[in-house]
């Protein structure tokens, strides 16, 4: 037997083996990359959750209806928003409901609220 025979099935292993580590690798990437885009929707849908809290007085994606009393909150401007929940979360805005409510946001969820609402179009479908 010459050392060409003896090496032939080494060779088609070791072809083998690389192409299964390549596969394993795109495997990886993609597993990654949904791993990713999941926790990007788990995100969304927290933020989504988090703005439904003001759905009952301010609207669907804070878009209130024709003649509500209390405002909507969708396209209003971010720091608009943040500034307005802070002063009742404060005490230094008056309110029947609200200063009891924002002060159980923290200021990380008040920005993504107002960021949320700042993004959210003030006519159209809901997101």
């Amino acid at each position: 037997m010459s050392i060409g025979l003896a090496l032939a099935p080494a060779r088609a292993r070791g072809v083998r083996i690389a192409r299964l580590a390549r596969s394993a690798a795109g495997l990886g990437a993609a597993l990654i990359a949904a791993a990713s885009a999941f926790a990007q929707d788990v995100q969304g849908l927290r933020l989504r959750s988090l703005a439904a809290t003001c759905a009952a007085c301010h609207g669907t994606d804070g878009r209130a209806a024709e003649g509500a009393a209390l405002p909507g909150l969708a396209a209003l401007p971010a720091p608009y928003l943040v500034a307005q929940m802070q002063a009742f979360k404060s005490g230094a805005r008056a309110g029947t409901v609200m200063p009891q409510l924002a002060k159980g946001y923290s200021d990380a969820q008040i920005a993504q609220l107002a960021a949320w609402f700042a993004q959210t179009p003030s006519t159209g479908a809901a997101r």
